[in-house]
């Protein structure tokens, strides 16, 4: 374990780093717990190497209070004042500096690679309240792969069940969000829509405060069993924080030909599930679905891939299955 103090606005908090995994991956998050009741603070320490407090670019910190009640604030470093941290760039200019937001007021991580399906980083479940926040699934894909209508056939398949929830994602309009309340996927006001205004992968992985507050509203105001968020649009390099969601479900379709699966990033290679979308148009897009098929299972590792007509129906039986297993094993642990 390795204590640092991070800066942050009008405190100064200790950070303890624990429970280091990953060791090939950079240090990008920690969540910290301060409890009232037991005079305790603990942070946790997602992904990534200790010791580089550098190399941290958000902070969650979780209050709880003497009645129990928690609230979570997330705070991303290079949005701050100055986090001074100390490390060497060659040149003149080399000392130790903070750092300023980037221009569209966030970092993108530089990965080496997609990772894997074995490796993938795993629900969070230790000491996790699900009263404070059901199963969360996160559905993402690119632009027009068919998230949405998943969203709605996973509505539909589940809410005579279960108390579910939903929220969606766009960049500057509600339109997934409007979608889903036409067709009458649930009740409006268990719907809630967020424009990003920004790259919609940070939304759901380097900034995800958005997206928790309105999933914890959500769930304080209807007690759910269940909660489905989609992301927007967005490239094969996306993914969500496990910190956001419980299983990951990453949505392509057929219309990209059959070159997709093999092409990888971390949301084909880690999602917990991929689903090949809309093969009804293999054939008119001369994709092959043997091919996908060989190659979904190569670069998964066996990892589970469904072949779906989301709007048809097919496929989504397979689908609900694999979400309700996933939600028994882990509120279960």
């Amino acid at each position: 374990m390795a204590l640092h103090r991070v800066c942050m606005p009008e405190e100064d908090i200790a950070i303890t780093l624990v429970g280091v995994t990953r060791p090939k991956q950079p240090l990008v998050a920690v969540t910290m717990i301060e409890d009232a009741q037991k005079g305790s603070v603990q942070a946790d320490l997602r992904r990534g190497v200790g010791g580089i407090p550098a190399d941290v670019q958000r902070i969650t910190k979780k209050s709880r209070t003497a009645d129990s009640e928690f609230g979570s604030t997330s705070f991303p470093l290079a949005a701050m004042s100055g986090h001074a941290h100390s490390h060497s760039h060659e040149g003149p200019a080399a000392a130790s500096h903070s750092h300023a937001a980037v221009d569209h007021g966030h970092t993108h991580e530089i990965l080496d690679g997609p990772g894997s399906f074995l490796g993938r980083e795993m629900p969070i479940i230790a000491g996790r309240d699900w009263k404070d926040r059901a199963f969360t699934v996160g559905i993402g894909g690119p632009v027009g792969s068919g998230k949405t209508a998943l969203m709605l056939a996973l509505c539909l398949a589940l809410r005579d069940q279960y108390s579910i929830a939903a929220v969606t994602n766009d960049i500057f309009t509600r339109e997934d969000g409007e979608f889903l309340t036409r067709h009458k996927a649930l009740p409006a006001e268990r719907i809630r829509a967020i424009e990003t205004g920004g790259c919609p992968h940070a939304a759901v992985r380097e900034d995800i405060s958005q997206n928790l507050a309105a999933l914890q509203d959500l769930q304080k105001e209807f007690q759910t069993d269940l909660l489905l968020i989609e992301s927007g649009g967005d490239n094969l390099a996306a993914n969500y924080s496990r910190e956001l969601a419980d299983y990951i479900i990453y949505v392509i379709d057929v219309s990209g030909g059959d070159k997709i699966p093999r092409k990888g990033g971390p949301g084909i290679t880690q999602s917990d599930l991929l689903i090949v979308n809309k093969t009804d148009l293999a054939e008119l897009i001369g994709a092959d679905l043997h091919v996908m098929d060989r190659d979904a299972r190569k670069i998964r590792e066996g990892g589970p891939t469904i072949f779906a007509q989301v709007k048809n129906g097919k496929g989504v039986d397979q689908i609900v299955d694999l979400i309700l297993s996933a939600r028994r094993a882990n509120v279960a642990a």
